[in-house]
């Protein structure tokens, strides 16, 4: 009689097996996320990708697509075949693909990670940085960078003027092929207060002295679309000046050895980070949870010099995991860098940037 209650339980116990199997090969997934690439994707592989592969089992594909995240989600959504699961987005393109249904609305203290000390995360991030379909991770700057062997030592470029000052100093320029930051800098170059920028940028008037400002250089510039394209037309002395993610610079001058020098003077710096397309919520909570808490946020510091979104993070900020430099003089919130800072107006951005777009595009064309 023991025989065949030993074989039931045979069965039973495979049977379990076989169920914890189907449920851990279904825990196990792959997660499309898609960010900016080069040094910025780097970081995030190192600081929460990969110990989350390392945790859950989960694979993660990184797709490098940030700099058209709001016409990849139209496209896919339109299509009806959303491939992508989470999206590094800037915060003046999520308000907009929040209004048009595109992503997720988040409950932020239900699905982040508390603060060690247990202040909630609509507490501990940086005050006012989560919006109703927004996640920020981390500070960073849009800076002007120059090849510093191009220039005498005597006579190193220091402003957002100089950049626009072609007589002294003299070379090819890299910007953004966008509106955004180059309007800014090309009034504060016009002597513009910074902090007077986006009221001059409100009317026609300013609108046009911006383009007008950007006229005097055009001949002289090359525009780039790719956050690794700057870096490499620098090193190559292509160019002299070029716009750039304040981390790409910081990579190529500490890792790489480039002789970069940053221009502080006018950074345009604004917040980046994470939104959930339409359907996606329960496939990357988890993931998102793990990906914003305060130890993954201090640890991304390591390796790229853009500061945490959360106040919980900061003072955990050290030194570079390579080279063992000290990170803080390195961010765009640092005193010194700080002083001429323009906080990117994201308000201003989502109302005006497809007209503002249309215009830049065919001033291009002129």
């Amino acid at each position: 009689m023991n025989k065949p209650m030993m074989k039931g339980a045979t069965i039973a116990a495979m049977g379990l097996s076989t169920l914890a199997i189907a449920v851990a090969a279904q825990a196990e997934q792959t997660l499309n996320i898609v960010s900016w690439g080069g040094a910025y994707s780097m970081s995030q592989q190192k600081a929460y990708n990969e110990p989350w592969m390392e945790k859950s089992g989960d694979k993660i594909v990184n797709i490098d697509r940030s700099g058209n995240a709001l016409a990849g989600l139209r496209a896919q959504n339109q299509a009806g075949n959303v491939t992508w699961d989470l999206v590094d987005m800037l915060p003046a393109d999520a308000l907009i693909a929040c209004a048009e249904g595109l992503i997720e609305p988040l409950d932020h203290d239900q699905l982040l990670a508390k603060a060690p000390d247990g202040t909630p995360p609509t507490e501990d991030f940086i005050d006012d940085s989560l919006t109703e379909c927004f996640v920020p991770s981390i500070v960073y700057s849009n800076v002007v960078a120059f090849n510093t062997e191009m220039f005498p030592k005597d006579k190193q470029p220091s402003t957002i003027a100089d950049v626009f000052d072609l007589e002294n100093y003299p070379g090819k320029r890299t910007l953004l092929r966008k509106p955004i930051n180059n309007l800014e800098w090309a009034l504060v170059a016009d002597g513009v207060a910074p902090e007077e920028v986006y009221d001059v940028l409100e009317t026609e008037e300013g609108v046009q002295r911006a383009f007008a400002k950007l006229d005097t250089i055009k001949d002289q510039v090359i525009w780039w679309e790719e956050g690794a394209q700057p870096p490499q037309l620098l090193a190559d002395e292509e160019v002299a000046f070029g716009s750039a993610y304040n981390g790409r610079i910081f990579n190529a001058m500490v890792t790489e050895d480039q002789p970069f020098e940053i221009i502080w003077d006018a950074q345009v710096f604004e917040l980046d980070g994470w939104v959930v397309p339409t359907g996606k919520l329960d496939k990357v909570k988890d993931y998102l949870y793990f990906a914003t808490d305060t130890q993954r946020l201090a640890d991304q510091a390591k390796y790229i010099s853009y500061g945490p979104a959360r106040k919980s993070s900061s003072d955990m900020v050290s030194t570079h995991a390579e080279t063992g430099i000290e990170m803080k003089p390195h961010m765009p919130t640092y005193p010194a860098n700080f002083e001429t800072a323009i906080p990117k107006d994201d308000e201003f951005w989502a109302d005006n940037n497809d007209e503002l777009t249309q215009r830049f595009n065919a001033w291009l064309s002129q």
